[in-house]
């Protein structure tokens, strides 16, 4: 590849802003931008890629990849927006059946969702052995029951991450049943081993693939657009990158791509292998921790538009703390209302009439250019400077919360409003501000690895066996998600001891990623 060829973009949609970037080969940012989120998300896309391919001018030809982070799929399920209906079959007869699918999701989201449910015989134990045979005949009984009805399939079996073949030939039952075209999702691609929290995943998975299919195509008119000659990759909530393909397959994994997106960035951006990170925007600020360079993954089940989920997310701790957070003068309470993206016409520092903490840290000197804190009461401005002591302790207490009592971890501001985080912490062993952490979170984007995700148990005589299977799965995934196999490595593996069990067990869970692949192909003509 010549250095002509070797310019990156990076586009990450929040709520608020969708920020770009343009990163050289040597990772250094050569434009970056904050535009407008639009209500169709595709919007703030375009007018952010135009903006930095306006920056970079003859240039442009150079741009060979283009990440995106977005918020699209999150957004579907809050809104129950534009989601397929499912047809969900359970592997686990008669044994998994007391919690029947989707029972405790939002009774909107299921009405949205469930085109019908069976729980047939299959599944396997902790050891392998089958539960039941498969009940080839109920699936096809159930198909027949539901035909016309449903748009996707979403299949879960007991234990199947670590016994897959079940599964898969559910898969090619159906695709014999129904043509091999059949939108057929299955668990074992998607999550953990946990059931319940699985097959919620694998089912808002193909809620999701209507969704999917439209943003990326989405991003490939945007690419086509500009006249660009790139591949594209979407961000996954791991902190790693996936090809277009994968994301469309596997669009769930969108989801909590944003803060993934802003611990890389501020990693990166900082140098910082093992910090805690905080990104402060308008209304709050999201903390997390790195890692050896990527987001620490919390261990707890996520729920997702209410519905319980437990793949992998990182752990992030939110507090009430933002550039718009409001100032009660008359109470001194701090938030948790925030005037958002009106701070610039309702803020003191814009001409408004309410107090908010991006006034209060104008106290000492304006964090905006070219504004400055207009003369207020003696009540106001007490009040503003308290707020500065409330947002210091918040802040201290959320750091020591994160840190799980280390005292060695320096703290990595990014975000519009770090202006808002104290020079110095006492819980930290300094307080770094990276250039462009404005955009760290489409930096983050731009820089990432492409990575895979895999999950076996087996009994703790077997653990070797079990890391290596594991690994040769996440590798493949890695592969499959855009990675270069000649460079994907194994980076992470857990091993969690499995309780309650006849003998003793363990269940491994292996993370691999590399550098993305530079034999990837050009941007596929649009349908």
């Amino acid at each position: 590849m010549t250095h002509e060829r070797e310019l990156s973009i990076g586009v990450d949609v929040g709520g608020t802003n969708t920020d770009a970037v343009v990163l050289d080969q040597d990772g250094t940012v050569l434009a970056a931008t904050k535009q407008p989120t639009t209500a169709d998300v595709v919007g703030g896309i375009r007018a952010g890629v135009a903006r930095v391919l306006d920056e970079i001018d003859d240039r442009r030809h150079a741009v060979k990849r283009v990440m995106l982070g977005t918020t699209h799929a999150t957004n579907a399920i809050v809104a129950r927006r534009s989601l397929a209906r499912v047809a969900v079959v359970r592997l686990g007869a008669p044994s998994g059946t007391e919690w029947p699918p989707l029972s405790d999701w939002p009774d909107d989201l299921s009405h949205h969702v469930l085109a019908g449910s069976a729980m047939l015989g299959g599944g396997h134990m902790l050891d392998g052995t089958p539960i039941m045979p498969l009940d080839r005949y109920g699936l096809l009984r159930f198909l027949d029951s539901i035909e016309g009805r449903f748009d996707a399939v979403a299949v879960t079996g007991v234990f199947s991450p670590s016994y897959p073949d079940q599964e898969r030939e559910v898969d090619a039952i159906i695709r014999d049943h129904i043509g091999p075209d059949a939108r057929i999702f299955l668990s074992q691609d998607i999550g953990p081993t946990g059931l319940i929290e699985r097959e919620n995943a694998t089912v808002l998975n193909a809620a999701l693939h209507r969704v999917a299919h439209d943003v990326t195509h989405a991003l490939l008119a945007v690419v086509e657009e500009q006249g660009l000659d790139a591949v594209t990759f979407f961000a996954q909530n791991d902190g790693t990158l996936m090809s277009l393909d994968f994301a469309e397959n596997f669009p769930v994994l969108t989801i909590g791509s944003g803060p993934a997106n802003s611990i890389r960035g501020a990693a990166y951006l900082s140098g910082a292998q093992d910090a805690i990170v905080v990104d402060v925007g308008g209304t709050t600020s999201d903390l997390g921790v790195v890692v050896n360079g990527f987001p620490r993954e919390s261990t707890l089940p996520r729920e997702i538009g209410g519905v319980q989920t437990n793949f992998r997310m990182p752990d992030i701790l939110s507090v009430g703390i933002g550039g718009g957070t409001i100032v009660d003068v008359a109470s001194g309470r701090v938030g948790p209302g925030s005037v958002g993206y009106r701070i610039d016409r309702e803020g003191l520092l814009f001409g408004g009439s309410i107090p908010t903490l991006t006034d209060a840290a104008a106290l000492n000197s304006s964090p905006i250019p070219g504004r400055s804190l207009p003369t207020v009461d003696g009540r106001t401005r007490d009040a503003l400077a308290a707020s500065l002591a409330f947002v210091a302790d918040r802040l201290e207490a959320a750091v020591e919360q994160l840190s799980l009592g280390r005292m060695d971890l320096p703290l990595v501001v990014v975000g519009g409003g770090g202006f808002l985080v104290p020079d110095e912490l006492s819980i930290a062993t300094e307080v770094i501000r990276p250039a462009h952490a404005g955009v760290a979170n489409a930096v983050g984007a731009a820089i990432s690895l492409a990575g895979g995700r895999a999950e076996h148990i087996a009994d703790i005589e077997d653990r070797e066996a079990a890391i290596e299977a594991a690994s040769e799965a996440a590798i493949a995934k890695a592969i499959q998600a855009g990675a270069d196999p000649l460079k994907v490595e194994v980076v992470e593996v857990l091993e969690t001891p499995i309780s309650y069990t006849t003998h003793p067990a363990v269940n491994v869970s292996v993370k691999a990623a590399g550098p993305l692949s530079r034999l990837g192909t050009t941007m596929p003509a649009l349908p």
